[in-house]
């Protein structure tokens, strides 16, 4: 049955013809969708139209209006009618009458019926008090009676809302939110409501009130299809239940599948997630935008009387290479090129994460449209910039789902198409598969102070379910997916192997120190076999607890975890058997030994920088991607030489990303020490500079004539850093055991310009001696190691050991 069909057949005849041809149109299965809505909006307009008609012979001044949902035309089986009785007042008796010729059928066929009656200057004073009208108003449609007076009323309100938008609009915003508080998100829950809950219809329907507006638009590319499909499993979800309800439960998931031809219910919940996606990303950005707008039309009155009528120029802070902030968003500078910087997706993302911002729109689809592919594998600046992004907290969930909207996760890392939107049917699960690896990462960075190698443990977090988009064990087909992902992004061998063994037994803990005897050695022995190192049961235990908290709170507790604790000291006691490698066991290169003895004879510092790329991209054109450049620097031994370093390159804006410090033997016949430093370092900002200015401000270090600490604090009071992410606070242990010759200090800690320099002052206030160090970044994370002894070379006392550790903690704390 066609719109004119059901239209023809509901004319003339009738409540229990428009009954009837209802029937018929919903129950024949021919439409379904946006057709069988506007021909059931259309049956109904014509039905009502002739109530109208009926009623209202010789009275004048009165049409009948649909507003909400119905004036949008989109009836679902079960849906209220939504209607205006909309008259100019000069004759209420007849309208009273006209009203109930036409509300008494409606109720009669035991239709839902929201109806009122008002003149138009009611119904604009009931809208100015109620949002909700106001709401419905926008999508007045006129049904039948005085054209004229309904056209008017339609004109109003939209002037009205407009006029009104700065102040209804956070108003809408701020119900909106409530509502989400409340509902939760449409894109996570087993049982939604597809119209309450974030994401869902009346989060459409707000963004469709903001685009009337014209204050804002949201992005409209597949928001309308997001709406149609949730409206389609809606209808599907009124004909199985036969009730007007929103709520998708899960006795009802296989029958509403079935009405829409799906697969099975799994697949109606990942479409319905997808299309929840879409409008929540929406919502987001459209949100941000009507701030944006707000504060800039109420700043601008007073930057104009300040400015002398100029306009202001929108103000940009650089945040990374190409990457600004401007306005409360991170965009990209004037002078990126995406397609020439296939590094720029990750690096965008990483600042926007570390400095708590969300991505604008605008740059997310520039990058999209025309960043081109990493190669394979990916150059270490990717990696870096991707384990950043992982370990910023909460808001790298924000950033993450920008880059999805786009596409650009899914063209990073392919293997994520198949858990994208993937539901988890398990009552202790808060989240879909991907949004639980993103939850598990943001677990993670919470514990990244505990292992020694953090960028493994988020990326470990982020792969650790992956394989739920594979039939079979999920654990199994995860190791194989997460070997392919970790080769392809660049790491080693080991670091692939320690990855594959983390995705493979990421539940080994739990579920050994749950369900075995720990008395039993052959328990622990077994763990410690697959294990395999003390590092990768480091890494395993916080990978554990992240993914049980990223989970629900039921997947974690205290007994849960004593449990978990209790089996990792034991595992670790078994492993302890494997002697440790000496870290200051690594040979001096030829040239590191030419230094030491230039520094020696000259009795200064020497300096040599080396640039260091990685190989060419696959392509023929394709230009090596920098990674860095390595900075050794060879200096007779005396005190301050770690600060002094340290606070040089932090002077001149240089990221330390790996470096190490220790003594150097010199040839027979030369007295004396000399200390080398191999240091990885990159330009914050711009170009390096010149290794003759390095030098000459070391020079000054050592001597004293150069206060670091003053340099430092002036320019951060010039520049100040903006706060995003909240990091967890620093950690500095003592290291049990580690060296016969030293004792071990270990830093973890947010990585941040000054942080080295701070360190080693630190140290040297102690009156410690820092035999070596072993220092390396890894994403915004610093893991440092310091090998430090008294004065007479001797390790220190255990007490004043721990008294070092904890004076430096307070310095980094502080």
């Amino acid at each position: 049955m066609t719109s004119t069909d059901a239209r023809t057949e509901a004319e003339g005849s009738g409540p229990s013809g428009y009954a009837a041809a209802r029937l018929r149109l919903l129950t024949e299965g021919a439409q379904s969708g946006p057709p069988r809505r506007a021909a059931l909006s259309d049956l109904t307009d014509a039905w009502l139209a002739e109530l109208f008609a009926a009623g209202a012979e010789g009275v004048r001044g009165v049409s009948l209006v649909a507003v909400g949902g119905y004036g949008r035309g989109e009836l679902s089986p079960r849906s209220d009618l939504d209607l205006l009785l909309l008259h100019d007042g000069s004759d209420s008796k007849a309208v009273a009458a006209l009203a109930d010729r036409i509300w008494y059928p409606v109720w009669d066929l035991g239709l839902a019926l929201d109806h009122s009656v008002r003149t138009p200057a009611e119904a604009r004073k009931t809208a100015g008090e109620e949002l909700k009208v106001q709401l419905g108003l926008l999508d007045a449609r006129h049904l039948a009676g005085d054209l004229g007076l309904t056209a008017g009323l339609r004109t109003a309100v939209l002037a009205d809302w407009r006029n009104q938008a700065p102040k209804r609009l956070p108003e809408l915003q701020q119900l909106c939110a409530e509502r989400a508080e409340r509902q939760g998100e449409l894109q996570y829950l087993l049982e939604p409501d597809l119209k309450e809950a974030r994401g869902g219809l009346r989060d459409a329907t707000a963004l469709r009130a903001v685009a009337a507006s014209w204050l804002a638009d949201a992005p409209r590319e597949g928001l309308a299809d997001a709406r149609r499909r949730l409206l389609d499993v809606r209808d599907a979800l009124h004909l199985a239940t036969g009730r007007a309800t929103d709520r998708l439960a899960l006795q009802e998931q296989d029958q509403v599948a079935a009405e829409l031809g799906l697969l099975d219910a799994d697949t109606l919940l990942r479409q319905v997630y997808e299309a929840a996606r879409v409008i929540s990303y929406a919502s987001d950005v459209t949100w941000r935008e009507v701030g944006r707008v707000l504060r800039s039309r109420a700043v601008r009155p007073r930057l104009r009387a300040m400015l002398g009528g100029g306009k202001p120029v929108a103000e940009r802070s650089p945040l990374a290479e190409g990457v600004v902030e401007q306005d409360g968003e991170v965009v990209l500078a004037r002078a990126a090129r995406p397609e020439r910087d296939p590094v720029l997706p990750l690096r965008a993302a990483a600042a926007a994460a570390q400095a708590g911002l969300p991505l604008s729109l605008h740059a997310v689809r520039r990058m999209a449209g025309s960043a081109r592919p990493l190669p394979t594998p990916w150059p270490a600046e990717a990696r870096e910039q991707l384990v950043t992004l992982l370990g910023s907290g909460r808001p790298t969930v924000e950033v993450w789902e920008a880059l999805e909207a786009e596409g650009l996760i899914t063209r990073l890392l392919p293997d994520w198409e198949r858990v994208r939107c993937r539901p988890q049917r398990n009552a202790v699960h808060l989240w879909t598969v991907d949004r639980h690896l993103i939850e598990t990462a943001v677990r993670a960075s919470e514990l990244t102070r505990r292992v020694g190698r953090p960028d493994l443990l988020l990326v470990a977090a982020l792969l650790h379910d992956i394989g739920k988009g594979w039939p079979g064990d999920h654990s199994l087909a995860g190791e194989t997916i997460a070997r392919d992902v970790a080769g392809r992004i660049g790491f080693d061998r080991d670091d692939v192997a320690v990855l594959a063994t983390l995705v493979r037994h990421h539940l080994l803990l739990v579920e050994t120190a749950t369900r075995r005897d720990l008395e039993d050695p052959a328990t622990v022995s077994s763990v410690a076999e697959a294990v395999g190192s003390q590092s990768t049961l480091e890494l395993l235990h916080a990978l554990t607890e992240a993914d049980a908290l990223a989970t629900g709170p039921a997947a974690w507790s205290t007994w849960r975890s004593a449990l978990v604790t209790d089996l990792v000291k034991r595992v670790s006691a078994v492993l302890a058997g494997d002697e440790p490698a000496d870290p200051e066991a690594a040979a001096p290169t030829a040239e590191q030994e030419r230094l030491a003895v230039e520094a020696y004879r000259t009795g200064g510092p020497v300096l040599a920088l080396r640039a260091q790329t990685e190989p060419p991209a696959e392509e023929p054109s394709g230009e090596p991607e920098p990674l860095g450049v390595e900075l050794l620097i060879a200096v007779p031994d005396q005190p301050g030489v770690l600060p002094a370093v340290s606070g040089v390159l932090a002077m001149h804006r240089l990221t330390v990303r790996t470096a190490e410090l220790r003594a150097q033997d010199l040839p027979e016949g030369m007295d004396g020490s000399v200390l080398l430093l191999d240091w990885r370092v990159a330009a914050e900002y711009g170009s390096l500079p010149q290794a003759a200015r390095l030098r000459a401000d070391l020079v000054r270090a050592l001597d004293g004539s150069l206060d670091i600490s003053a340099r430092l604090a002036e320019r951060d009071a010039a520049y100040p850093r903006r706060r995003g992410v909240v990091p967890p606070p620093p950690r500095v242990t003592v290291a049990p055991a580690a060296s016969r010759h030293a004792t071990v200090i270990e830093v973890r800690a947010q990585d941040a310009p000054g942080l080295l320099f701070r360190i080693g002052r630190a140290l040297e206030k102690a009156g410690v001696r820092v035999r070596s160090a072993h220092v390396s970044t890894l994403g915004a994370n610093a893991v440092d190691a310091f090998y430090v002894t008294t004065g007479t070379g001797a390790p220190l006392p255990a007490e004043d050991a721990v008294s070092v550790a904890r004076a430096l903690e307070g310095t980094l704390r502080g």
